[in-house]
């Protein structure tokens, strides 16, 4: 039997761990620790060394509530569930401190691979069933193999970016829509930059726009503050805007020039008609009406943004510093004249990998692709200029074979990058205080 040994651990031995741990996660770490710490949450770091080596950590968040004490490890522990011996010496020293806290419950949500699944949801290689008996026989039991969105996502939709050396053959990896949608976003002007601490009220403007139109509930402006104020630098606010001004004289120079070609054209048949000339010439016919249309809508575009503000793009460094920010400016006076939003989403770095957390968009300004352009500007800048190989989509409803499953427009979106689908093991939990449980549990169910 190997000598482990359990030991409660500081922040930043955990933090060291936790790079290298093939389990490691924005979730499981100390700057998540002060964000849960700042929300009113006791957190505790603990692990188990083998020698002077550490071989299992958690980062365990004890939280009151009506119905008793619960603690949980979010995508934890940073341990080899296939490990028989570690995880029964692990688990059972975990819950004694769980009884010291007065806690009646443990609940895990392994960031551990059940079964891995190619784009489609089509299983790859075998499943995991070892990780679930393991926990089974340390006391846990299993809420199931579930579909569908839950807080820590079951279902997540990866993407290895280890094998591109550069951003060109990033983007030939994605489907040809994706790649389209790419290319259409940049040549209408759309641009993509972070934002800094005193701008963090247009992210969760878009992203409570967003939960309205699509039904779910969205975090307060404070909590994208103090995520940002926990881990500085590893988290990315970033938004994709359209220059109105820039966009109009683009648009306006290729209609001309499309304009011109008609012309030239035209007096060449005149001259002497041909077959090549007449297809040539129906061919920028429809460029043309193209271009007018393009005009168009830059023409209306720059007429919608006129009398904004011209604060968010003023050329200030992003600091996440705690300084002092107005949080009542709203996102409409927080736009440059002439600039205006479409989409932002909130990104977490963490050694291992960088997780897509949250985003938003505005519906009205949908044909403009902002989405699409923040995932590959992520992927390049994040991933491929960090030299971290592993992009997650995160959450996916899990379901694949019904077109009218609510995260279908989800799935597809994430697909289109290609990558593929990591199932996990799913949520467990531990009775610590079996008649407490019980009680809390009742209690839970009274209360709502």
């Amino acid at each position: 039997m190997s000598s482990f040994v359990f030991a409660a651990l500081e922040p930043e031995e955990f933090d060291e761990f936790g790079k290298t741990s093939p389990q490691g996660n924005f979730q499981q770490t100390s700057r998540m620790g002060l964000l849960r710490a700042k929300h009113g949450s006791q957190v505790k770091y603990f692990g188990v060394k083998s020698g002077e080596k550490i071989v299992a950590a958690a980062a365990m968040e004890f939280r009151k509530a009506r119905s008793g004490t619960k603690c949980s490890i979010c995508d934890g522990p940073l341990c080899d569930l296939n490990n028989a011996e570690l995880t029964e010496f692990f688990f059972s020293n975990l819950k004694k401190a769980v009884k010291e806290q007065k806690a009646v419950s443990l609940e895990i949500t392994p960031e551990t691979v059940y079964c891995k699944r190619d784009s489609n949801g089509e299983q790859i290689g075998e499943k995991n069933n070892g990780i679930v008996e393991n926990l089974a026989n340390a006391g846990f039991v299993h809420t199931g193999f579930t579909k569908g969105y839950t807080a820590v996502p079951r279902w997540r939709y990866v993407k290895d970016v280890s094998q591109f050396a550069d951003e060109k053959q990033l983007l030939k990896s994605y489907d040809k829509r994706t790649q389209w949608s790419v290319k259409r976003s940049r040549s209408m002007g759309v641009k993509i930059r972070e934002l800094s601490l005193d701008e963090l009220e247009i992210f969760s403007n878009i992203e409570e726009q967003t939960a309205q139109r699509r039904g779910f509930k969205a975090r307060n402006a404070q909590y994208f503050r103090d995520f940002a104020l926990c881990f500085k630098d590893k988290v990315h606010y970033v938004v994709a805007y359209v220059d109105c001004a820039e966009f109009l004289e683009q648009s306006r120079a290729k209609m001309l020039e499309t304009e011109e070609k008609v012309r030239k054209i035209r007096e060449k048949i005149q001259n002497r008609e041909t077959t090549k000339l007449v297809r040539a010439l129906g061919e920028e016919e429809r460029n043309l009406q193209a271009a007018k249309r393009r005009f168009d809508e830059a023409q209306k575009l720059a007429e919608q943004s006129k009398g904004q503000s011209k604060e968010l793009f003023s050329g200030q460094a992003r600091d996440y510093r705690d300084s002092q920010c107005d949080s009542q400016r709203s996102s409409q006076t927080s736009l440059q004249s002439g600039i205006v939003t479409v989409a932002a989403s909130m990104f977490v770095e963490h050694p291992r990998e960088v997780v897509y957390l949250f985003s938003g968009s505005i519906e009205e300004y949908k044909s403009f692709y902002g989405p699409v352009l923040i995932q590959h500007w992520a992927m390049e800048n994040l991933c491929l200029k960090n030299r971290i190989g592993r992009y997650n989509f995160y959450g996916i409803s899990g379901v694949f074979d019904d077109p009218d499953d609510e995260g279908r427009g989800v799935l597809e979106f994430k697909q289109g990058f290609g990558g593929y689908v990591e199932e996990l093991a799913g949520e467990f939990e531990m009775p610590v205080r079996p008649l407490l449980y019980k009680v809390s549990q009742a209690a839970g169910k009274i209360l709502g």
